[in-house]
């Protein structure tokens, strides 16, 4: 589960440091560009896949078990 994790986080990364059309064009990527600006959007999905990373390779290593349930 950890490694989906890092692999969505890079996926986001890429997306916002790319723009990539279908990316930032997503629903809720529009949103968060109305909210603050195209600029500020990349920024914050390229902080929330850097989130992903390092919580998946965290959970991948085994230095944090994931949640129960």
């Amino acid at each position: 589960m950890g490694w989906v994790l890092a692999a969505v986080g890079v996926f986001a990364i890429c997306g916002a440091t790319f723009e990539w059309g279908f990316f930032m064009n997503h629903r809720k990527a529009r949103f968060l560009v109305s909210l603050f600006g195209r600029t500020a959007a990349r920024i914050i999905y390229m902080a929330l896949g850097a989130g992903l990373v390092v919580t998946g390779l965290l959970i991948g290593m085994g230095v944090v078990q994931k949640a129960a349930g």
